[in-house]
């Protein structure tokens, strides 16, 4: 036993000084791409701050891992801290990470020997035919006088009955006459075995330490993966918010056209009554405040849809879950936009991509490796003895020890269609990697370019909606004057809802636009966090727990859409002023005032 470890030791040994012999993957350097010095959509000027940017000098002003705080609202920071904790996705995603991890370990694993222990306790009978023609197990008397089973047993492939005894244990072996040992290997006995076994494969060519590699790059691009979903999910869940708001907003403006409109249907009547106006002015006016109703009421649909939307992304049931109405005034945070090379450092997915470069470099170095030798040590020993009591007797023991090498001749070409295609998939990998940076830089310039036009479009919009309002003003004006028909009332007033409905359309997109940017921008994380994420999610910190419902939340769920708080809905301004107007003059009737 003692030469069998010292053996395996120094065999051990050697083949530790080996691993740092040959490794046959491709030296690997990460695929290189030539990005512009900066964006081209970033246009310079002092007003990019209106534009939703601002360059990112110094570094330290770069996007900050908590993004969504820059929106200001307290609501929206208390749903994306729940997105890391209670979202299905995520969780998945953190198992994901977690399982590759353990690939990596298991992979690792085939650095160090094996060891096994067997033990076996048997019960035998050989046939008196087979023992009268030798080659049968052997027997052996030790010096405790019993009978001790030879090395054939642990080979497992010798058949018991030989005439002729031969114990490789150390036992004292002797020579009987073939009756006897007829007599002997013909009866039922027992056979009691504990054997260790030890085996290693010499890593010469580096197929380990590649696999190795290979599972733990899988691994980290599993984590970056995972960090790009975590981002992917923050900033849906910071669009579908406000797009939900603005639903809010936009029910609220329609609510107030409604108002706007009763008005209208109180003058029609007024002036219907006085003899001034027509039936026909009165049905249309009830027609477009009908219509304008049901838009108002139509605008619930999406917002229900947003509202749920939001509860899964937080890992809750719709039905447990509800967001109460909020007036719109969001304002949009100014982003800070660096250099179109800090994406390589700052984009999870590209992260993710060349990490899977160097993975499928790695399966290069396995295949190669298929085309040499390889070597293993192997060694057994313990003890064996057909009478359990003797077992761990000296006479008993046996062991084996001795090196094996391995070498396919002909394999039809397999191993060099292995090499091919590790050598497409890796050249695939490259090129996916090198589309993944171009579509980073395709979505920033493009969310660039969103914010700056958009920015414009924004205020055009707004004198779009002030010059419908001054139109609605003068017509009413000209309605109740007699000058103008009740036609040019209702064109302009449709006119100030859609210009009204633009403008917030505009509004929702830059914000929309704003949120997609920070995505592209990486949302603040950078490779250098790798291992952050790694320990995260090997550690989730509410693993197993039940999501919680938010704190806005604490009440009953209401149905869509909320209630809004009493005297949130108004008539505008100037249409208020055209209804104190028609309130009756102090001591007479209910005329219109001229």
């Amino acid at each position: 036993m003692r030469g069998m470890s010292a053996f395996f030791v120094q065999g051990a040994a050697a083949g530790t000084l080996l691993l740092c012999g040959c490794n046959l993957a491709p030296h690997y350097d990460a695929p290189r791409v030539k990005p512009s010095a900066q964006f081209k959509e970033a246009v310079p000027g002092a007003d990019a701050g209106s534009q939703g940017w601002k360059p990112a000098e110094p570094r330290d002003a770069a996007i900050r891992n908590k993004w969504w705080e820059a929106y200001g609202d307290p609501q929206l920071n208390d749903l994306e801290e729940r997105v890391a904790i209670s979202n299905q996705t995520i969780i998945a995603a953190e198992a994901s990470y977690r399982a590759a991890h353990a690939l990596a370990l298991e992979a690792q694993a085939q650095l160090f020997p094996t060891l096994s222990l067997v033990p076996s306790a048997t019960r035998e009978k050989s046939s008196s035919g087979l023992a009268s023609i030798g080659g049968g197990v052997a027997t052996a008397t030790g010096s405790t006088g019993g009978a001790a089973t030879g090395g054939g047993a642990a080979a497992g492939g010798a058949a018991r009955g030989a005439t002729a005894a031969v114990a490789r244990t150390g036992a004292t072996t002797t020579t009987s006459t073939a009756g006897a040992a007829e007599n002997v290997v013909a009866s039922p006995h027992n056979i009691f075995e504990l054997p260790l076994e030890a085996s290693y494969q010499i890593d010469l060519w580096g197929s380990v330490r590649n696999t190795v590699a290979e599972n733990r790059y899988a691994a980290q691009a599993s984590a970056a993966q995972l960090a790009n979903a975590l981002l992917s999910t923050q900033s849906t869940l910071a669009q579908d918010y406000f797009q939900l708001r603005v639903a809010d907003e936009q029910r609220h403006i329609l609510e107030t056209t409604v108002a706007d409109y009763q008005v209208s249907l109180r003058l029609v009547r007024t002036l219907v009554a006085s003899g001034v106006d027509s039936e026909a002015d009165v049905a249309s006016a009830e027609a477009q405040l009908e219509s304008a109703m049901a838009s108002a009421t139509d605008v619930g649909v999406a917002r229900a849809e947003y509202e749920h939307a939001i509860a899964v992304l937080i890992g809750v049931s719709p039905a447990q879950f509800s967001i109460p109405y909020e007036h719109f005034s969001q304002t949009l945070p100014a982003i800070p936009v660096g250099v179109p090379s800090d994406l390589l450092e700052r984009r999870p997915d590209i992260a993710a991509a060349e990490r899977q470069v160097a993975q499928s470099n790695a399966q290069i170095g396995v295949a190669r490796a298929a085309f040499f030798p390889s070597l293993t040590l192997s060694a057994s020993g313990g003890y064996q003895s057909p009478v359990l009591s003797q077992l761990f007797d000296a006479p008993n023991r046996f062991w084996s020890v001795g090196p094996s090498l391995a070498q396919i001749l002909f394999d039809g070409g397999a191993r060099s269609a292995a090499v091919a295609q590790a050598r497409a998939l890796n050249e695939s990998q490259v090129a996916t990697y090198r589309q993944t940076v171009l579509s980073a830089f395709q979505s920033v310039e493009d969310n660039l370019a969103s914010l700056r036009i958009l920015s414009v479009e924004l205020g055009q919009a707004h004198q779009a909606t002030m010059a419908a309002k001054r139109a609605v003003e003068l017509t009413v004006v000209l309605f109740r004057n007699g000058i103008d028909s009740y036609v040019s009332v209702i064109t302009a007033q449709n006119a100030f809802l859609s210009a009204r409905e633009t403008e917030l359309q505009v509004q929702l997109r830059l914000l929309i636009a704003s949120v997609a940017l920070i995505n592209d921008l990486g949302g603040g994380w950078a490779t250098s966090q790798m291992a952050q994420t790694e320990r995260t999610a090997m550690h989730p910190p509410t693993a197993g727990e039940e999501a919680q419902i938010p704190s806005e939340n604490s009440g009953p769920p209401v149905a869509n859409p909320p209630a809004m708080p009493p005297g949130e809905v108004q008539p505008d301004d100037f249409i208020k002023q055209i209804e104190d107007s028609m309130a009756p003059a102090q001591g007479g009737g209910g005329t219109v005032k001229p």
